[in-house]
């Protein structure tokens, strides 16, 4: 498209050559800049050569929208596929298989370990074949539109699905067989059986209910017009209502003969079922009406998956003492409940259809199940407007704690015994506030598989999922659970026994700031593996099942990290790492092994790169995928000694390099005290012109649970398609940012939430600029999401003569009014007792509003109008001071949209460049159409012809 003009309120070029220019002198005065030069080479950076092109004699940079729309997140997916293998074990063998899509397609593979091949899952065009023939239907190769694919009779067959027109002919094809017709308007009379005396019990919850209902009586008066709505949205939709139009087939492939069945009137198991929460034996379901808690066998779990309203179904209630806010039933938006009824449509119990409990921890032996739920009867509401309900605007209500706050969640740790349907409550008060978590084992395959079998095709704000959690324990006598202080400072580390509810402490962990933790993890029937960064730095310790510490397992000035496998037998720990290999950026992760007894510590996968590693259930291979923001990922397999077995894959990215695709480019600089490094990454536009000039942008989250500085290839990077519109675009970290370092590092902004990480972004941009000349100081913009929303806005407000343009995405600007558990962990509170013995949390923090005086430069916030996460009161009361300090500035609230911006991701990346380029490069796009959306949409949409 062709380029405007740049705008007379832009920067002049005079300005610029001028501004540069005394920049440039001023950087040729630092000696930081002399010892980065060449340090950033051995850092994989590009510092420019002593004949490079003086920032002066640079051209102006108008915006490139043609190249920015050519890289955006959507069109680089369509040339760069799949970044990493995703094994999928075999249940009797040591072989995997997997999927792996390129620009020539997909293809399917069998590894087998022991023999270090890897052979074809089966020939895909021979495959198109068999499925051509047998359903009438063309398919080739690269177009085998499979789906669902899961090993079955003891892995000998792989079993997979394909859609259809409903009513295409398939050769051959028998008759279906006829199902039982629903019966319309009939309600489910589901029957309950309950243990002696339970009526009584039901007579005096009924009397409990109709009090609340009473209590809540102005509250239902206003969900009238929601319901009507509904009631009339469901008319609407019943009367519109479109069968499928199309229908599954389901075939089996032979492993061994390469031949494909047709599976004619298969009677496919049951979709899991968004509600059900299934024991590990798959013989119990627990799922939650209204606020109680049932239960139903496997036989009629299968009856009600397939039709929810059949009448013949056994349920079993197990309790009766759940009300609204102290509930065992799951809290789900409204999208997710829209789903969850779609679902469990035909389901008319008076009491209310079947929806998801709270999260259900199970013991292996599917004998007991234990569960955390929160009082919250106390606690305050926040609420969201959905302004694009129709035909009225609904309210959406939620109970949300404070920092700061007397009331808050109050948790609860019940456990149930599954035969006698008694159950215990655990005592957890350890502390007067504080946070309780049941401790569950890793994930088994078959967990993963049903996960991805689960989100396979479910997308869209309704899908979510839920997946198995079983319990630390072996056996069904003890419960580990964690429990922590409202200030994060103590830990305890706990085990109940199961028939009493009765705990034991085993561990305790004390800081005088906030304390991270990981999944405590069991070595045998008498060890624990213990995380902790009680020294400093994070690392595993041995613990006997009486709480008493035997030894520590690693040490050394490093972050140990995740437990990828414990072998018992070897009496070997399996854990990734990072900052342990010199010379290499600190965030890299690494695979090691070390013995339990803290002997014979080795790294697996050596190279500078970032790795990730999967295990199957025996730990005794993985599969490594690493990569760099400048490197493509490689996927190969090793064994537990580290040697490799077999090659995997290597991302393509030839047509990403033919289209114009260029690496991000690491650097290291220093942060403000000169002496701590700081890591990050630049992206420069792919047309980069080192006789030019260009803005900075920085791209920033404060951390500290999370710098957000891509460490691995990262193509579809929003920052990319920015960078193309004329900018250097960095990421790049700040002290306080990140559990990636040290605990001193990770805990710098401990008690300055606000300001802490800000000096050391000015900072590395200052550094980066002395030591590139094409990079223009007065023209720094800055932009975040959520707490990089927060900073955006500090940052411009904190340093208005450096920072010219902010761009603030959903941010927490006024963190007394964001969830108490972020805000009071990573800032602060402060815990007093009162005369009468109660605890009373002091909570005092720095607000982007108090600083509203201070913006010079330009300044957008934006916010989705149904945030329940970080709510747009945080933006509204940041704007109100804006608005009395007299200050000119920018908003855009988004509607129908909650914290994620993904729903519109392509609309917000082209306000993004057009912001910028306006007020950093003095030119930008203002007509009403984004050309560079709208091209992409096909203008009329297309009719399918239908038989």
């Amino acid at each position: 498209m062709k380029l405007r003009k740049p705008r007379t309120f832009g920067l002049s070029y005079r300005r610029q050559r001028a501004s540069v220019a005394r920049w440039t002198l001023l950087a040729g005065s630092l000696a930081l800049a002399a010892s980065m030069h060449g340090q950033a080479r051995s850092d994989g950076s590009h510092a420019d050569s002593a004949s490079a092109p003086h920032a002066e004699d640079a051209a102006p940079v108008r915006p490139n929208y043609e190249l920015a729309a050519r890289f955006m997140p959507d069109k680089i997916g369509k040339l760069i596929f799949d970044t990493s293998v995703t094994p999928h074990w075999f249940e009797t063998s040591d072989r995997f298989w997997y999927s792996y899509q390129t620009t020539e397609g997909t293809r399917y593979w069998i590894v087998d370990p022991l023999k270090k091949s890897k052979v074809p899952l089966w020939d895909n065009a021979k495959v198109a074949a068999a499925l051509s023939t047998l359903t009438n239907f063309p398919y080739d190769a690269q177009h085998l539109s499979v789906k669902h694919l899961r090993l079955v009779d003891k892995d000998t067959k792989m079993r997979f699905e394909i859609e259809i027109r409903k009513n295409a002919v398939v050769p051959n094809e028998p008759k279906p067989e006829k199902s039982q017709e629903d019966v319309s308007g009939q309600g489910n009379q589901t029957q309950t059986q309950q243990q002696q005396g339970e009526q009584g019990q039901q007579a005096q919850q009924g009397e409990k209910t109709q009090q609340k209902e009473k209590e809540g009586e102005k509250k239902e008066e206003g969900k009238k017009d929601e319901e009507k709505k509904g009631e009339g949205q469901k008319a609407d939709e019943g009367k519109g209502e479109k069968p499928p139009d199309t229908r599954t087939l389901y075939f089996e492939y032979d492993l061994t003969t390469g031949a494909i069945k047709r599976l004619d009137n298969f009677d496919a198991p049951p979709k899991r079922q968004k509600w059900a929460s299934i024991s590990p034996d798959a013989k119990t379901i627990v799922f939650a009406r209204g606020h109680n808690l049932y239960m139903m066998d496997a036989d009629n779990y299968t009856k009600a998956a397939k039709k929810p309203g059949d009448p013949t179904v056994v349920e079993t209630q197990l309790t009766t003492d759940g009300v609204e806010k102290f509930s065992y039933a799951r809290v789900l938006l409204p999208e997710q409940e829209e789903a969850v009824k779609k679902e469990d449509k035909g389901d008319t119990n008076k009491i209310g259809i079947r929806v998801p409990p709270v999260t259900i921890h199970w013991s292996k032996d599917s004998r007991k199940f234990a569960l955390g739920r929160s009082d919250d009867r106390k606690v305050s509401e926040l609420w969201v407007i959905h302004s694009l309900a129709n035909p009225r605007p609904t309210l959406e209500s939620y109970r949300y704690d404070m920092p700061g706050e007397d009331n808050v969640s109050v948790p609860e740790v019940q456990i149930f015994e599954v035969a006698t349907k008694q159950h215990v409550i655990v005592q957890t008060k350890n502390f007067p506030a504080e946070y309780v978590a049941i401790t569950d084992s890793q994930q088994l395959e078959r967990d993963r598989e049903d996960m991805r079998q689960q989100q396979e095709g479910e997308e869209g704000p309704g899908a979510f999922f839920e997946p198995m959690h079983r319990w630390l324990s072996d056996t069904s006598d003890k419960l580990y659970f964690t429990a922590m202080s409202r200030d994060f400072r103590r830990i305890d580390v706990c085990v109940a026994d199961t028939s009493t509810g009765t705990p034991k402490t085993l561990i305790q962990e004390r800081s005088n700031v906030w304390l991270d933790v990981r999944p405590l993890r069991l070595a045998g029937n008498e060890d624990l593996v213990w995380w902790s960064e009680r020294d400093g730095w994070a690392h595993y310790y041995l613990y006997g099942t009486d709480g008493k510490l035997k030894n520590q397992i690693t040490s050394g000035e490093y972050m140990a990290d995740q437990v990828i496998s414990v072998d018992e037998k070897a009496r070997v720990l399996y854990f990734t790492a990072n900052g342990h290999e010199p010379e290499e950026d600190p965030y890299y992760t690494h695979l090691y092994r070390v013995g339990l007894d803290g002997a014979g510590l080795k790294l697996l996968t050596p190279g500078n790169f970032s790795h990730a590693a999967a295990a199957p259930d025996s730990g005794k291979f993985f599969v490594d995928t690493y990569s760099r923001v400048d490197t493509p990922p490689k996927s190969v397999l090793l064994d537990t000694q580290g040697a490799q077995l077999a090659d995997l894959e290597t991302t393509d990215v030839k047509r990403a390099l033919e289209a114009g695709f260029k690496y991000p480019e690491p650097f290291r600089v220093k942060t403000d005290d000169g002496i701590t490094d700081l890591y990050g990454e630049m992206y420069k536009p792919f047309d980069f012109d080192p006789n030019r000039i260009y803005p900075l942008i920085e791209y920033v989250y404060p951390g500290p649970q999370t710098e957000s500085v891509n460490k691995t290839f990262t193509p579809k990077s929003p920052n990319v398609a920015l960078a193309q519109l004329g900018f250097i675009v960095i990421e790049v970290g700040n002290r306080g940012g990140s559990p990636q370092r040290d605990k001193w590092y990770d805990s710098y902004g401990y008690g300055n939430l606000r300001d802490y990480g800000l000096a050391d972004k000015k900072a590395a941009a200052e550094q980066l600029a002395a030591l590139h000349p094409y990079i223009d100081l007065n023209r720094v913009g800055i932009w975040g999401h959520s707490g990089g929303g927060f900073m955006s806005t500090a940052a411009i407000l904190q340093y208005p003569d450096f920072f010219k343009a902010a761009w603030s995405e959903s941010g927490n600007h006024d963190n007394n009014v964001y969830n108490h558990g972020w805000s009071e962990k990573y800032h602060g509170v402060r815990e007093e007792t009162e005369k009468d013995g109660t605890e009373k949390f002091i909570y005092e923090i720095d607000k982007n509003s108090d600083l509203a005086r201070n913006l010079k430069g330009h300044l957008m916030l934006t916010t989705g109008d149904m945030d329940e996460n970080v709510s747009m009161v945080n933006t509204m009361r940041l704007a109100d001071a804006l608005i009395k300090a007299n200050k000119r500035f920018e908003m855009l609230v988004f509607p129908g949209v909650r914290h994620s911006y993904m729903p519109i991701a392509s609309y917000v990346i082209a306000r993004r460049g057009d912001f910028f380029a306006h007020w950093l490069l003095g030119s930008a796009e203002t007509q009403a159409d984004i050309i560079e959306l709208q091209r992409e949409k096909q203008a009329t949409p297309s009719k399918k012809f239908s038989e």
